[in-house]
């Protein structure tokens, strides 16, 4: 059987990826997640290239958990959801006030490519692998954009 829904409400670090990996596995039709703290990238990330971001570490730290949400987004959107990230309490109440909403369907395979192509760039540009990334490409969930052109 598939799942309906997968939801995350603050799970820490990379138990939003393995969450988000398990729903992925179970071809969910809607995923809410609300993630917690990301201190994966932070600790990965290298801002050699960009020093200013590394600089200060509430800066790195902001950064770190934006992209890693931003690539999150662009992982399930690869896997075929049509996927939104909102604020759903206002900042003044908490900084941890994302939502990623996806919604399975079926994406064009341009759409998935642009995706996964655009998390794949930021994650080179930071030289750092994100750990839903691992997780879909070691289970053959996910191709690399090099592997889809090559179709």
């Amino acid at each position: 059987e598939t799942a309906d829904t997968g939801v995350t409400l603050r799970a820490c670090d990379t138990a939003t990826d393995y969450a988000l990996f398990h729903a992925v596995s179970e071809h969910a039709k809607l995923i809410l997640s609300v993630p917690c703290c990301q201190h994966e990238m932070n600790k990965a990330m290298s801002t050699e290239s960009m020093p200013l971001i590394g600089r200060y570490g509430i800066v790195k730290e902001r950064m770190a958990a934006l992209m890693t949400d931003a690539i999150r987004a662009n992982l399930l959107t690869a896997c075929g959801y049509k996927t939104q990230v909102l604020e759903f309490v206002d900042l003044s109440h908490t900084p941890k006030n994302l939502l990623i909403r996806a919604t399975a369907c079926l994406q064009p395979k341009s759409v998935r490519e642009r995706a996964l192509s655009e998390a794949e760039e930021l994650m080179r540009t930071f030289g750092y692998e994100q750990k839903l990334y691992a997780l879909l490409r070691e289970s053959g969930r996910l191709e690399s954009t090099a592997e889809l052109l090559k179709k």
